[in-house]
């Protein structure tokens, strides 16, 4: 419960963040990485062991609501909730049983995130969500996301899990203890 309440004030932290820095960051283009879906990836990564995708989509969905009701709203509402919703539940269901292949999955959701939030805005009718966008802005957004999801995820998923357990090595405890 605690860790769970410590990634609910990352993740504000996080939109915070996003919209007062980072999207204001004069990067190439005119794109920023998308950090509160990472976040979001690393929460899903780090809960999808217990039990598979529900964690994800349902911090997903609660950190997409949170984020369509933050100001600026240049949106639809909702359509945040479906993004981060969807992504965690991927990002939940494919490291599921897989532990080894968390960060292949963290770039995965990295790059496919973008492209489902242009694709979903697409379909619900949102202005934004051209062909003009598809060639020029989804290519950058998704090399920038890429680019921040190691530090992003590992750090939520720190958060999250706690400390990795370090192996104890029993022999030079045994001799360390008769000396």
């Amino acid at each position: 419960m605690g860790r769970t309440v410590a990634f609910a004030v990352l993740v504000l932290g996080i939109m915070v963040a996003q919209v007062s820095v980072v999207n204001l960051l004069p990067l190439p283009g005119h794109a920023a990485p998308d950090l509160v879906l990472l976040a979001v990836v690393g929460y899903a990564l780090a809960r999808g062991a217990v039990p598979g995708a529900v964690p994800g989509a349902v911090a997903g969905f609660v950190t997409g609501l949170v984020s369509d009701v933050l100001p600026p709203v240049a949106h639809l509402f909702g359509h945040n909730a479906l993004v981060f919703c969807i992504v965690g539940s991927v990002a939940g269901r494919a490291a599921r049983g897989r532990p080894g292949a968390e960060p292949l999955v963290a770039l995965a959701c990295a790059a496919a995130g973008p492209a489902i939030a242009m694709v979903t805005g697409a379909l619900l009718g949102d202005p934004r969500s051209d062909l003009s966008l598809l060639a020029t802005v989804l290519p950058q957004t998704v090399v920038y996301t890429m680019l921040a999801a190691p530090p992003v995820v590992w750090a939520v998923r720190r958060l999250v899990r706690g400390p990795e357990p370090q192996p104890v090595h029993l022999r030079a405890y045994v001799m360390r203890s008769r000396a």
